[in-house]
């Protein structure tokens, strides 16, 4: 779902109340992220979001438990888009993924 004009992409966000900075900073917040990446991926008008979170929450926990922690704290702002991804990394992981 792909709104036509910038209007129409703005009234839609504006609607759900999502928008890429409300993301990051409930992903900061709840799960002490020590960097939130979001793409708007729907052309403004707020439905699809692709994330990269690093968090030391994310310690010793696999990716299914690390994306159902993401999804736990955005459960309001998931259910109001049409599309969420997310790639989860703890700070060391996310360290050497810059490093290499």
């Amino acid at each position: 779902m792909s709104a036509e004009t910038d209007t129409e992409a703005a009234t839609t966000a504006n609607l759900t109340g999502v928008t890429p900075s409300s993301l990051k900073t409930t992903l900061t917040e709840k799960l002490d992220a020590q960097y939130v990446e979001i793409e708007d991926q729907s052309g403004g008008c707020g439905q699809s979001f692709q994330a990269v979170v690093v968090s030391p929450l994310f310690n010793k926990k696999n990716s299914l438990a690390r994306h159902r922690l993401v999804n736990s704290a955005l459960k309001a702002e998931i259910a109001a888009i049409h599309a969420w991804t997310s790639k989860c990394f703890t700070p060391e992981e996310w360290q050497q993924k810059q490093e290499s």
